[in-house]
């Protein structure tokens, strides 16, 4: 096999191994600053956006596809922001999502102006962008990463969108009565700050990544520096490199079946809660507890997938999804304690799976395949998620959240068994 391109920028970078090391640690300053940014922006979102479509539609079935809408623009955007990436560099592909992003916010706005529910879900595929942004910065942490180190790296930047994370539901209820007095609406304020929110984690990546880490790491120059230089590499390449790499294809699955089940569950419960009577402000502490879940512990997720593999690591995440769905299925809205505790634990499953899968995918396939292989792991992983949201709002509407959360153990289970099963070894990472 012929050596990567990766492993040939980096020993050609031989002599400059001090620069290479501030470069990377640049780049996951920036990245985390713009994961701050567009985190806020995400998780404001995601803490009404099925109740206002809810609200507006007067369906609870139809408030299940809010946050299929949302996932459902982070898979269409997936695609063209990796391919994007692979042309030009991370750089012209996190612009790309966050800019749709804004767009989506303001669509969002006007549509809960004159109360319409299908323009709505319009501007939430738009808004769902960010996510797609989001998710791809975690891919760019690893273009300069030292061999064995992929998991940490991507972890730190998964990590810094805790804060932006956590604190967006919690800014949902004064974006709101900011709205109000600027006679926005209450419903709308959210949407407007998350379009600030993207606008300035799109000027934080277009200022602060230069030169660019996947540039870089071809060894070709960045903009203003010569111009890049595309791979001739296809999507179409890049599928077959996937699915002919055992570990590749167990990254894609537990991937997309950590992600199914995170989102499913996590869509319906502002809308369990609010059955249950409950306000704003305890939606709130139950999607910052799930939130804090998803991001607190990356850093270790990282590490102990570089320190005893991935494989293991993805194991542990679907068996914590596994008695997340459990408890969640067994709480009742009133019982806070109870689903606090079970989205958390549905928030640290869905971190082993993506931590320990993207770190799997990157170092599994090479340099020039990559792009567009995470490309296509986001793509799957949204797509799976948005079905999952909305078979979660017919579940509910028809049955019962509790119906839910066992029709979630079930999916969880049969991956975890196979994964469980399947040979643990780790592919050398391809730079």
């Amino acid at each position: 096999m012929t050596e990567p391109s990766g492993q040939i920028a980096v020993a050609q970078h031989k002599n400059d191994r001090p620069d290479l090391r501030r470069l990377q640690r640049r780049t996951l300053g920036v990245l985390s600053a713009a994961q701050i940014a567009g985190g806020i922006g995400v998780a404001t979102g995601a803490a009404l956006s099925s109740l206002v479509v809810a609200e507006i539609s007067g369906s609870v079935a139809i408030s299940g596809f809010a946050g299929t809408a949302t996932v459902l623009g982070a898979a269409l955007l997936a695609i063209p922001a990796a391919q994007l990436a692979g042309r030009a560099g991370r750089r012209a592909g996190l612009l790309l999502t966050y800019g749709v992003a804004v767009l989506g916010c303001l669509i969002c706005v006007g549509a809960i102006s004159i109360r319409s529910w299908p323009l709505l879900l319009l501007g939430l595929v738009l808004f769902g962008a960010a996510s797609a942004g989001n998710l791809a910065a975690r891919y760019s942490a690893t273009d300069l990463s030292p061999p064995g180190h992929a998991g940490r790296h991507l972890s730190l930047v998964v990590w810094a969108a805790t804060i932006g994370s956590v604190a967006g539901p919690n800014l949902a209820d004064p974006a709101g009565h900011a709205g109000a007095a600027l006679g926005l609406g209450a419903e709308a304020g959210p949407f407007a700050l998350a379009a600030l929110t993207f606008a300035l984690a799109a000027v934080i990546v277009v200022a602060g990544l230069r030169p660019d880490p996947l540039l870089v790491a071809r060894g070709t120059p960045g903009e203003g520096d010569g111009g890049p230089v595309a791979p001739k590499r296809t999507l179409r390449g890049s599928w077959r490199v996937v699915r002919e790499t055992p570990a590749a294809r167990r990254a894609l699955v537990a991937i997309a079946v950590s992600h199914t089940a995170m989102v499913s569950i996590m869509s319906m419960t502002p809308v369990h809660l609010d059955h249950g009577d409950m306000g704003l402000s305890i939606i709130g502490i139950v999607l910052s507890a799930h939130i804090t879940g998803m991001y607190v512990f990356s850093p270790l997720v990282g590490w102990l997938a570089d320190r005893i593999g991935a494989i293991p690591v993805l194991v542990i995440g679907l068996l914590q999804l596994l008695l997340a769905a459990g408890l969640a299925a067994s709480a009742a809205p009133h019982d806070v304690a109870l689903l606090s505790l079970g989205l958390f634990l549905l928030g640290t499953g869905w971190s082993c799976g993506l931590v320990a899968g993207s770190a799997l995918l990157s170092e599994s396939v090479a340099l020039d395949h990559r792009p567009s292989a995470q490309g296509l792991s986001d793509l799957l992983m949204n797509v799976c998620g948005a079905t999952g949201t909305i078979a979660a709002g017919l579940i509910v509407a028809t049955g019962s959240y509790a119906l839910l959360g066992i029709a979630v153990a079930v999916l969880v289970a049969i991956p975890a068994v196979w994964l469980g099963l399947g040979p643990p070894r780790r592919t050398a990472g391809a730079r």
